[in-house]
């Protein structure tokens, strides 16, 4: 029977040794010419990010997050935007204009600008990330009207209050806060920072998203309680009900145990008043009449 699995590699050619060869890190996912487009981890962060976004001072239905969607900022330039890898907003409907999924942000559409913004850092976008350099990517234009970087608009133009950005390569997490119209590096508690206005804490946690072990950035209660996503709380329900279901099982088995263990005891009981009695007849005393 012939395969339908078509080879990799059909060349007489003979290929170099594997370590000769480049690997992700050498090839990665991004354009050359439009860096920061999302490899797989940039793409589960974000999405674990938005599966568990559940602030504790907003309904659900005031709350929305997105990862990779632009956000425009600029009346006088309509098609400047950024991208940032996640953004979380509140006090806005989750909906656009209340009934549609959203194409982009638009600012001067939308009544609030968000609340955070996570950057996922690469090696191609961290200095725009982090503010270091100003021109990204396509954006750059000649002349003095050229956009703003990343960091300018997200601190100046957008002014969103907390600014975060994690590096998966060395598992390093910075948050800024916007004080006095300026970014101010804050310090976390217990690997953990609380952000009061949504009642909820990020940091990070080693553990398994789709079936990848490691440190992901994650949403936590003020007392460092992890916040699950749907799937996880099902099967954290799922795990209990296991639980007490073997639990209840084994309690039923001891339960049968001690019945039967009574049941002997009772037999044993029996059986020697049997022997009594009969021991009182052989004495030629009647048990029935005592």
């Amino acid at each position: 029977m012939t395969s339908s699995i078509s080879l990799k590699y059909q060349s007489d050619t003979p290929l170099p040794p594997r370590q000769n060869l480049p690997t992700m890190y050498d090839l990665p996912s991004e354009d050359p010419k439009e860096p920061g487009r999302p490899d797989e981890f940039h793409t589960l962060q974000a999405w674990l990010l938005c599966l568990t976004f559940l602030p504790l001072t907003f309904p659900p239905e005031q709350v929305f997050s997105a990862c990779d969607l632009n956000i425009y900022y600029d009346l006088n330039h309509l098609q400047w935007h950024k991208r940032p890898d996640w953004f979380g907003v509140v006090a806005n409907s989750r909906l656009y204009e209340g009934r549609d999924t959203r194409d982009s942000y638009v600012t001067w559409i939308e009544p609030v600008n968000p609340m955070i913004v996570v950057e996922l850092l690469s090696q191609s976008t961290k200095k725009q990330d982090l503010g270091e350099i100003e021109t990204e990517g396509k954006e750059i234009e000649e002349g003095p009207d050229k956009p703003p970087s990343k960091w300018e608009v997200y601190e100046s133009i957008l002014k969103i209050p907390y600014y975060v950005v994690f590096n998966r390569r060395n598992n390093k997490i910075r948050i800024f806060h916007l004080v006095g119209g300026l970014y101010q590096e804050v310090k976390l508690t217990q690997g953990r920072f609380y952000l009061p206005e949504l009642g909820i804490s990020l940091g990070l946690w080693q553990g398994s998203f789709r079936s990848n072990n490691r440190l992901w950035l994650r949403w936590f209660t003020r007392d460092g309680e992890l916040i699950l996503s749907s799937e996880e709380s099902a099967l954290q329900e799922t795990g209990e009900a296991l639980q007490e279901a073997a639990e209840a099982k084994q309690e039923a088995a001891e339960a049968r145990q001690e019945t039967a263990e009574a049941r002997q005891e009772i037999a044993e009981a029996q059986k020697r008043v049997e022997q009594l009695r009969e021991q009182l007849r052989q004495l030629g005393i009647n048990p029935d009449e005592i």
